[in-house]
């Protein structure tokens, strides 16, 4: 199983936003690529005096092949999409990783 991490830290004023466009555009459109099979998003506990708050979202698939291909037909649009919604307000990295 591969597990496709993408952490953001976005301005706490839009968080709220954030979270309701992630849960009713971004990761439905991320889904129906047909790539990953399950998804968990999470908010992350942390100091937050800077402003910010830190979420995580996991995507799930199911081998190195198929994430591949999401990175070559449709990370780059999904990606676009996220970062002229949200310009300047975020901070984003994202981890590949293998469950054991």
């Amino acid at each position: 199983m591969i597990i496709y991490n993408v952490t953001v830290k976005i301005d706490k004023t839009l968080s709220a936003d954030w979270v309701s466009w992630m849960k009713s555009k971004h990761i439905p459109d991320v889904l129906a690529t047909g790539i990953f099979t399950d998804y968990r998003l999470c908010r992350i506990f942390e100091d937050e005096e800077d402003g910010g708050e830190t979420f995580a979202t996991q995507y799930f698939c199911n081998n190195l092949i198929d994430f591949q291909r999401y990175q070559k037909e449709f990370a780059s649009a999904l990606q676009q999409e996220h970062m002229e919604r949200y310009k300047d307000r975020y901070v984003a990295f994202r981890t590949l990783m293998e469950e054991l």
